[in-house]
């Protein structure tokens, strides 16, 4: 097999930078888009070139001619819909983050076990060229061994309302939605190592903020306005590895800061590297510092570019066999840090692995 046809499950404002990736991937033929929006499925669709639509996912699951899969739905569908399609003999790729508990993570875990299907998380930071870079130079030991680093994904007013906001949709706010970017970034560059400890907090201080629309743009989810707003405006953590390393991450939806925030920063005994806001290393050579700017061809992250990188990944998985660099074991993983975080913030006390 030289192509494969593909679906895209959830019609939602992520789901453009699937189709648009598998548009451009000559490997790779946009055969659906489904959503339970029928008239939504059908523009994206019109739009890519997709030849049919479905508004169950059962039912495109069903059909022969399909090979694989990206699940681009709400959060507390990602495990139901990754196990059906797993079943169905369908090669998977599911949005960030795998699902909502470690419950639900070794489930589809056993599913991908049990089928031998190619099964991809969308951990699309790990994918972006700068990452793989700084992945290389780690690999090589540039770095030494790495004993800190710290992720910040701080919004000052970014919750988008809707399902996001809705804990039974979403599994919780930022952490599970902008935090597990940079703490599976960080985690894969420092080597995948076991959590041992957890120490984190969450607050729910400032709400959805739609007052701020009368002067400002704000983002908005498709559904904003409706259900619940339960989910935390900010979660910090301190994380220890088997290692001996840590990692100190804060995110936020809300927040009254300056201005938004990224930083994705790491130590080791022989370098440093910086990722966020952009790409720079450290290096100490023949008694001095050296402060490092690779030449690449974006100083920082390119989203659409890390997408296309991970689409590409996934479609050659699909048809060589390879093992995907973001796999079902590192999903279970990063819901076991990520549950950690919340149980360790509702205790009130740190959590041991």
């Amino acid at each position: 097999m030289s192509r494969i046809r593909v679906a895209v499950i959830g019609a939602g404002s992520i789901s453009d930078f699937h189709l648009q990736s598998y548009q451009h991937n000559k490997r790779a033929e946009l055969y659906a888009v489904c959503d339970m929006n029928g008239e939504r499925a059908k523009q994206k669709a019109d739009r890519f070139g997709a030849v049919r639509t479905y508004t169950d996912y059962r039912e495109l699951l069903a059909d022969p001619n399909l090979d694989a899969v990206s699940v681009c739905t709400w959060n507390n569908t990602h495990a139901d819909i990754s196990i059906a399609a797993l079943r169905a003999g369908k090669h998977v790729l599911v949005e960030k983050p795998l699902c909502r508990t470690v419950e639900e993570a070794l489930r589809v875990q056993a599913a991908v076990r049990e089928t031998g299907k190619t099964f991809q998380i969308g951990y699309v930071r790990r994918y972006d060229d700068n990452a793989q870079l700084v992945r290389e130079f780690v690999d090589r030991g540039e770095f030494g061994q790495i004993y800190y680093a710290k992720a910040s994904y701080l919004r000052r007013f970014g919750n988008p309302g809707g399902w996001f906001a809705d804990k039974d949709k979403s599994g919780g706010g930022p952490l599970i939605d902008l935090g597990v970017h940079v703490i599976d970034l960080m985690w894969y560059l420092m080597g995948r190592p076991k959590a041992e400890n957890i120490k984190g907090h969450t607050y729910r201080r400032l709400g959805d903020r739609m007052n701020l629309k009368q002067h400002l743009s704000l983002y908005q989810a498709a559904d904003a306005g409706s259900g619940p707003n339960n989910v935390e405006d900010m979660a910090n953590a301190v994380i220890r590895f088997d290692n001996g390393a840590s990692l100190m991450v804060d995110v936020s939806f809300s927040l009254h800061a300056a201005k938004d925030e990224n930083i994705v920063k790491a130590y080791g005994d022989k370098g440093g590297f910086e990722l966020d806001p952009v790409l720079s290393m450290t290096k100490e050579l023949h008694d001095t510092i050296l402060n490092i700017t690779p030449q690449t061809d974006t100083p920082g992250l390119d989203v659409p570019r890390a997408f296309q990188n991970e689409i590409d990944h996934f479609v050659d998985c699909c048809l060589t066999g390879k093992r995907p660099i973001s796999p079902v074991e590192d999903g279970v993983e990063m819901m076991k840090i990520l549950c950690g975080i919340y149980e360790s913030a509702e205790s009130g006390r740190e959590v041991t692995f």
